[in-house]
């Protein structure tokens, strides 16, 4: 296996976090990888990241799609950083909650991810070392009411995070997550319109209830995220693994 370079893996990285964790490896000189399901939504970021951003269009929830997007990476060689980014919400009351709506938010936030960790980290391992970040939430570390789904994915990447952090903590790769509060992302504009909708608040108020869950008092942008990742990917991070890194919602973990 080849020598690790400055090269990282992001998933879901057409917009929001993704993009801006994208972005933010390209300007630390990374080759990044930008996976996300549609090559169209990727033709923004190609724009900005010219040869050194290689996008693969897949959907993560494809097991096949992920193994071939793996082998096409590694084909080039072991990757330094993975960021497990892409990830989806249901809300919604229990008894709402389809058995299907359960199985997708748990095939992309976790067992996504998990295939990821499996198909890279060993290759990571014996290239001399690497950084694994996932992508969890405030909610990988507490429950709230009507995301027991999303909750329980979260949860679940918080077990996977700890679980690769020991394992692989002798083989010079860290395992970190980084659990933001509310980030101006679409899934805060969806949970401002669904909020708008069923309580009759203006969008505005409904921004600032959600704003107000966070110890800051603020919506956290994706640039902050991404800064959380290039540190932990950095030389200075190598001796953090397995930790959960709260952004802005005042929980430290458990």
């Amino acid at each position: 296996m080849t020598t690790p370079t400055k090269t990282a893996v992001v998933t879901g990285a057409s917009r929001g976090i993704g993009r801006a964790v994208a972005l933010g490896f390209l300007k630390q000189g990374y080759t990044v990888w930008a996976l996300a399901r549609s090559d169209e939504a990727l033709e923004g970021l190609r724009r900005e990241g010219g040869e050194a951003l290689h996008p693969i269009p897949l959907d993560v929830t494809d097991e096949a799609a992920v193994l071939a997007a793996c082998r096409t990476v590694l084909q080039a060689g072991a990757p330094r950083v993975l960021v497990n980014n892409a990830g989806i919400s249901v809300s919604a009351p229990l008894a709402k909650t389809r058995t299907e709506d359960l199985a997708r938010v748990m095939a992309i936030n976790a067992t996504a991810p998990y295939l990821f960790c499996r198909e890279l980290m060993p290759a990571m391992a014996a290239a001399g070392g690497g950084r694994v970040i996932n992508i969890g939430s405030v909610a990988s570390i507490r429950g709230a009411a009507y995301t027991s789904a999303y909750c329980a994915s979260k949860h679940a990447l918080m077990g996977i995070t700890r679980s690769l952090a020991v394992e692989f903590a002798r083989k010079n790769v860290t395992v970190n997550q980084v659990n933001p509060g509310w980030v101006d992302t679409d899934m805060l504009t969806q949970a401002v319109n669904t909020i708008s909708k069923s309580t009759g608040r203006t969008e505005q108020q409904a921004r600032d209830t959600l704003a107000s869950m966070n110890a800051s008092g603020r919506v956290i942008q994706p640039e902050e995220v991404a800064a959380a990742c290039l540190f932990l990917a950095s030389e200075e991070a190598a001796g953090i693994t397995g930790a959960a890194i709260p952004l802005a919602n005042g929980d430290f973990g458990s």
